[in-house]
């Protein structure tokens, strides 16, 4: 009778199925299975999935550790179908996301021979899984010289391909492997092929540039002599240099990353024994998927939930409210910040008036000469005023510095652009949404970047001259600069989008023009015609500033191995600090005032602080799926996340009651008269056994914050103690920033230690 049954659904199968491959509308899905729901005469979940659900030519991946399930190219009707089996617990469509594109270490707090670098021996055996473009092993910063042999417990693959061979694998580079199905797929799909080989690698070697740069900011080697075609020139160093790397190639040059890739990696990072994962991934249009139909999320739990620290950059979608992405609790966040390194180069007006931007320019110079300006917007044409493809008319462009205002195309597109209209040079303009906020870019042509004050000067003054000429002086690399950190303007922010009680980003790390490892395979600015080689990069993002955070966590692991993920990323947070090089308050690149929390978090990372926390908050697997059940998804949809069935309590917990290292408390918009919550934390003492700490109070102005019990106190048997904050507001005088929040502390203080956690007020209800 079984074999019957399974003969009809075969032959039905077959019927469906023979249209797929015909059919446009056939799309990748991801399915997620309950695993226990296996009948016992199919010998492997893949037997299983290819004879009750599809053919084995359609499926791409089949997972097994962080999730349970296959992913599929399957028409919406049989995708539909699929979904109607009661063994099938969710399935969401395949969707493309996008990367979030050698004094940080020192920025950082860490000094050679002592403090962490020294405590963690500079991270040596703990691996990094970096999921991004795959790597250019040749590089100096990947050198195996003096590094031990690989980790015994290391169980991954050096995967083979297009100019990778199992001798690109070495003490360094442990592992390496390419996940290519999902990206093939969904260019089958679309009716354009499958991979590039004239612009890309089928293997784990890198053609774009970026996942070598996040490598080896994360770990690479000492390297002697670095720089930029001159720029940022001495030693460049990894946040952890004797770390071991495993690289999992799940982005494509110019094709983004497929989540069936993303959570493919996931299933074989967990599996071959990474201790940190650094994912520079994100969503692209600001917007978070729920948990349950986010595959970083599902992926980064079942790393997590296995010891498995996973830091995620939280997308360059600022300056704009909300636009913090990767938000699940069990991920730590990362924005950018500056660090004390910068780029000037200037614009001289005729009038003798100076402006100043920043550059990476290093091709023949100006040398003080002045040309006619030119501002191609000034006749309202949006193309033109960008300096799009095909915009410009060379009769009126040649021989002249042309004004090329920021946004929608790259910013080293637009100088090409100006190049082939046989400009001389280009004044790159902020516009309103980029405000203050400047990166480096190694131009093809003399180019200076300026912010939107300076940009609208510099179109006032043509506007009223004519006739203006302009030179632009490049001044090199100068460090020391203040203030830094600043925040980013790019940087994601908050609030989370998702689920306001949890505070993100969680802290900055060093994202601005950071210098690291590059490509051979294209040039610094990633354009097809810039045929320039160079060993190393100038790159800005939250991509630079997550792998910051991930050699930061390998430190942490190699120092503290019993520390689970939350804990590392507790030190962090209340460690960070909140004050600039100048020892005034941090503040917001974009619009020079102070920055708040939901900048920058918790603060910019500190990892000499770091190393010895005092206290940290920690959180197990049982946590996250409170706040789970706290959030009002269902049993079979926590699932999804979790792998394993769970039962939520009758008594619903509160999602604030996280035991997160901030707080932050809703108050319902509308509310009336006086409104009080009380939230429980609990710390841990990591630091001397006989501890005495007594609480400081922040409050937000406005708020009433009161702590009990004021004074905690640890000993040899005692390691774990709880504390309550009650918030109490007034609506009728609670007055609330531009950021829509007011914002405090609540910090617990020995005689070495200071533990901070942020408080925030505000009144905006979950999505």
């Amino acid at each position: 009778m079984v074999m019957a049954h399974l003969l009809l659904l075969l032959f039905l199968l077959i019927v469906l199925l023979t249209v797929i491959s015909a059919d446009p509308t056939a799309r990748t899905y991801i399915i997620r299975v309950d695993s226990s729901s296996k009948p016992s005469v199919f010998p492997t979940h893949f037997h299983w999935y290819t004879a009750q659900f599809t053919e084995p030519k359609n499926i791409l991946h089949v997972y097994d550790t962080v999730f349970h399930g296959f992913s599929a190219v399957l028409t919406p009707t049989l995708a539909a179908s699929v979904l109607q089996n009661p063994s099938v617990l969710a399935a969401f469509e395949d969707r493309r996301r996008d990367l979030h594109t050698t004094r940080s270490p020192q920025f950082l707090g860490l000094r050679n021979q002592r403090g962490l670098w020294s405590e963690s021996d500079y991270g040596s055996d703990v691996i990094i899984g970096v999921f991004d473009t795959g790597i250019w092993p040749e590089r100096r910063s990947f050198s195996d010289r003096n590094l031990g042999p690989v980790p015994k417990r290391w169980r991954g693959e050096c995967e083979t391909g297009v100019r990778f061979s199992r001798k690109n694998c070495n003490r360094k580079i442990v592992g390496a492997r390419f996940f290519s199905r999902g990206h093939e797929a969904a260019a089958a799909t679309a009716g354009v092929g499958g991979i590039n080989a004239t612009v890309e690698f089928k293997s784990p070697r890198d053609a774009d540039g970026h996942g070598t740069h996040t490598a080896s900011t994360a770990a690479g080697r000492h390297t002697f002599r670095a720089s930029m075609e001159g720029y940022a020139s001495g030693i460049a160093k990894g946040v952890a240099p004797k770390a071991r790397l495993a690289v999992y190639k799940v982005c494509w040059k110019n094709s983004g990353c497929f989540d069936s890739d993303i959570l493919a990696a996931f299933d074989a990072a967990v599996n071959d024994g990474v201790d940190v994962i650094s994912i520079s991934i994100g969503g692209s249009d600001g917007t978070s998927s729920p948990y349950y139909l986010d595959p970083i999320a599902i992926g980064s739990y079942g790393a997590v939930s296995r010891g498995i620290f996973v830091s995620s950059s939280a997308g360059n979608g600022g300056p704009n409210v909300m636009s913090a992405t990767n938000l699940a609790p069990w991920l730590t966040t990362v924005g950018a910040g500056t660090i004390d390194r910068n780029f000037p180069a200037e614009v001289i007006l005729s009038d003798g008036r100076k402006f100043t931007g920043v550059s990476l320019y290093s091709g023949q110079q100006l040398n003080g000469k002045m040309y006619p300006l030119i501002y191609p917007g000034k006749s309202g044409a949006l193309s033109a005023s960008l300096c799009m493809e095909n915009s410009l008319n060379p009769n009126s462009i040649k021989g002249k510095i042309v004004i090329c205002d920021r946004g929608s195309n790259p910013r080293v597109a637009k100088g090409l652009v100006v190049k082939k209209a046989s400009g001389i040079g280009m004044i790159l303009a902020n516009g309103e949404s980029n405000g203050e906020g400047l990166v480096g870019d190694a131009h093809l042509l003399p180019a200076c970047a300026v912010g939107s004050i300076e940009g609208d000067g510099i179109k006032a003054y043509l506007s009223s001259n004519p006739t203006a000429t302009a030179t632009i002086n490049f001044r090199g690399t100068v460090v020391g600069t203040k203030p830094a950190p600043v925040v980013a303007s790019f940087s994601g922010r908050g609030p989370n989008g998702l689920n306001p009680e949890i505070l993100k980003p969680d802290l900055i790390a060093p994202g601005v023009n950071i210098l690291a490892a590059w490509t051979e395979a294209v040039g610094p600015t990633g354009l097809d015609s810039d045929n320039r080689k160079t060993e190393f990069n100038i790159v800005s993002g939250t991509s630079m500033a997550c792998p910051h955070v991930s050699g930061a966590a390998a430190l942490l692991k190699s120092a503290h191995p019993d520390w689970s993920p939350a804990a590392i990323r507790s030190a962090m947070m209340t460690t960070a600090t909140l004050t600039d090089n100048s020892f005034s308050r941090m503040t917001d690149e974009f619009s020079n005032k102070s920055a708040t929390p939901y900048d920058f978090g918790a603060g910019n990372l500190n990892l000499d602080l770091a190393m010895d926390p005092g206290l940290v908050y920690d959180l197990m697997n049982e946590d996250y799926v409170s706040f789970l059940c706290s959030i009002e998804y269902a049993p079979t949809t926590i699932q999804v996340i979790t792998r394993s069935r769970v039962n939520c309590p009758m008594r619903k917990p509160l999602p604030e009651n996280l035991n997160y290292p901030s707080i932050s408390a809703l108050i319902p918009r509308g509310s009336t008269g006086v409104i009080s919550k009380m939230f429980f934390r609990m710390v841990t003492n990591v630091g001397e056994a006989n501890s005495v700490y007594g609480v400081r109070v922040e409050p937000p102005k406005g708020v009433r914050v009161v702590v009990k019990p004021r004074k905690l106190i640890f000993s040899e048997t005692v390691r774990r103690l709880g504390y309550y904050v009650t918030i109490t507001v007034d609506s009728k005088s609670l007055v609330f920033g531009d950021s829509g929040a007011v914002f405090g502390s609540v910090t617990w203080v020995d005689t070495k230690h200071v533990v901070r956690s942020p408080v925030l007020v505000t009144q905006i209800d979950p999505l």
